[in-house]
């Protein structure tokens, strides 16, 4: 489907970029002069998708059948992360396959419906792109019903592993450090029948590996199968509501390439919910990394680490179950960032359409207010049903922006004439930076690739090409898989960073660092692979500078509770930061 939407008339949105136009110059080599932190050019297209282009070519397939089972409406996620461990990133899509009983089975539906490998053969000269698909020989090719992905080095060898959710069984897969990946047995690690969604890779103990939190959705089977219908009586998914929520699942690494399954001693099976989306991140500011679940119509949980194996929730009291009216809404996907670069990680969780996406923000002790209206989040995202959200700096200024991976789980009606009567342009939503830190819509200056109509579910971030910006890559149900590259201000400095743990996790997930400018400046930044909607992210950690050109100071606040500095650091470049090889600093150290 690549029908284009009718084009957007936000009066706020236009007015901005003709404010903010002349302050980024074009990208080219001959720019002398640094640009305007605020200002990215509005003269061609923003994010252009690249994948046929860069022979990354893959189609989704929900296997509907007309029976209109609820998984198939739940699309699914994708993946950047380099399994081969050459420097660049890699592409990792997830696919699913018709659910009728009396055709699963047959050869032809097994062969079409597996995830699939792209393997990023990136020209480090021309930063050229040419995927190769290697799902054969990668061993990667999952064949359940694919939902979500979830990526971290478990076992500590210094390769990516793989976590495959699915409804039915979910899947993990060792690498074998040759390009080759095994699934590993029942005995290595404890199924999780049923159906699960999005799965976080996160240290719960800090003792060094990684442990599993999954996001279980509903209780749906085949046999049971319910009868829903839209507005205008024509037969349509159901929803959430029609089926019992239930707990989700925690798996604590063993140390020795097993996991043992700590849902009911840990507290996490206490409390049921619907959940489609999970963060990993130290909200209250201890030091020790709590959960956070995007349950779809029912209250959201807010796991406090106890630091004894055991969990919290804390969501109501911290104000972080319901809305600012105190209703529950249809959490899908969730992210965490310091967007408003304040030292903490606040919350954006992506809803259904007539309900606006909410931004929680957190006041540094894990206690959150919803202040989507006075960021002027609210009235843009109404018209929207989203899925992958995550904050990233499109530009480069050292502000988090968003994107939002739009598409209805109900017969969209403006639509309904369409095959699959679904879909949504997706929004790039811009933060407009100090002193309010608010928002605007620039879906019209990102381009039509960002506004053509798709059903989006899942997004990955990351930097594909190694040039310095983040980009974006959108699974879509029943379509496309797009990869949107980054062409914004690609003149703006900026600075990356690939951490390495030694008595942290190898991945370091969890580790934050704090780069500090010679103007004073600090930018806090979470290395993490989770958030968005059952999809991997680029665990690399991208900061941009605006018009700094100045080298940069970071400190690491290693997840082992060793602090280090490393100083005059290069802009635009990628450093290699190893926990013990930096300065050891003080606990007042920022």
């Amino acid at each position: 489907m690549s029908i284009r939407s009718p084009a957007r008339n936000s009066i706020a949105s236009i007015s901005i970029a003709l404010l903010l136009a002349a302050g980024c110059k074009q990208n080219s080599p001959d720019n002398s002069s640094p640009p305007s932190k605020s200002a990215p050019p509005i003269s061609r297209p923003w994010l252009v998708d690249i994948a046929d282009a860069s022979n990354l070519r893959f189609t989704h397939s929900t296997g509907a059948t007309g029976e209109f089972y609820f998984p198939e409406i739940a699309g699914s996620g994708c993946a950047f992360f380099d399994f081969d461990n050459d420097g660049d990133l890699d592409v990792y899509a997830i696919q699913s396959h018709r659910l009728d009983p009396a055709a699963r089975d047959l050869p032809e539906t097994k062969a079409a419906a597996r995830n699939r490998v792209f393997r990023n053969d990136l020209d480090p000269a021309t930063r050229a792109i040419a995927f190769v698909d290697v799902t054969d020989a990668s061993g990667l090719g999952d064949s359940g019903y694919g939902m979500g992905v979830a990526t971290g080095d478990y076992d500590n060898d210094g390769h990516v592993d793989v976590y495959v959710t699915n409804y039915g069984d979910n899947a993990l897969y060792r690498n074998n450090r040759d390009g080759t990946f095994t699934r590993q047995p029942n005995t290595a690690m404890p199924p999780c029948p049923g159906w699960s969604t999005s799965a976080a890779f996160v240290d719960i103990d800090k003792d060094g590996d990684l442990d599993l939190f999954v996001a279980d959705y509903v209780n749906f089977d085949l046999r049971h199968n319910k009868m829903c219908h839209s507005r205008s009586s024509r037969r349509d998914y159901c929803g959430p509501n029609s089926y019992k929520p239930v707990p989700d699942h925690l798996y604590r690494n063993n140390g020795d390439g097993t996991f043992t399954d700590i849902s009911e001693s840990s507290g996490i099976d206490r409390h049921y919910g619907s959940g489609l989306g999970v963060v990993a991140a130290d909200f209250n500011g201890d030091t020790w990394p709590d959960i956070y679940v995007a349950n779809d119509g029912n209250a959201n949980q807010l796991w406090i680490n106890n630091k004894d194996g055991t969990f919290t929730n804390d969501a109501l009291l911290a104000g972080a179950a319901y809305n600012a009216e105190g209703m529950p809404e249809a959490g899908m996907g969730v992210s965490a960032g310091d967007f408003d670069r304040d030292g903490d990680d606040d919350i954006i969780l992506a809803h259904l359409v007539s309900e606006h996406n909410t931004l929680l923000v957190n006041d540094g002790t894990g206690f959150f207010d919803d202040q989507t209206n006075r960021m002027l989040l609210s009235a843009m995202s109404l018209p929207y049903t989203a899925f992958g959200v995550e904050w990233f700096d499109i530009d480069n200024d050292g502000y988090l922006d968003l994107f939002f991976a739009n598409g209805a789980v109900k017969i969209a009606e403006q639509y309904a004439h369409l095959e699959y009567p679904y879909p949504f342009p997706n929004q790039l939503v811009r933060n407009l930076g100090p002193p309010n830190y608010e928002f605007v819509d620039v879906s019209d200056k990102a381009g039509p690739d960002v506004s053509r109509l798709h059903v989006s579910r899942g997004a990955a971030f990351g930097d594909v090409d190694n040039d310095g910006d983040v980009d974006i890559l959108v699974a879509n149900s029943n379509g496309p898989l797009q990869l949107l590259r980054n062409d914004v201000c690609q003149n703006q400095s900026w600075i990356k960073l690939h951490l390495t743990g030694t008595d942290t996790n190898r991945s370091a997930i969890g580790c934050f660092v704090a780069s500090r400018s010679n103007d004073g400046t600090i930018t806090r930044r979470r290395v993490h692979t989770d958030g968005s909607y059952c999809s991997a992210n680029d665990p690399r950690v991208h900061i941009g500078l605006g018009d700094d050109e100045s080298s940069q100071d970071v400190t690491v606040h290693w997840l082992s509770g060793r602090r280090e500095i490393f100083r005059d650091l290069d802009v635009r470049k990628l450093h290699r930061l190893v926990e013990g090889e930096g300065q050891r600093v003080s606990e007042d150290q920022p």
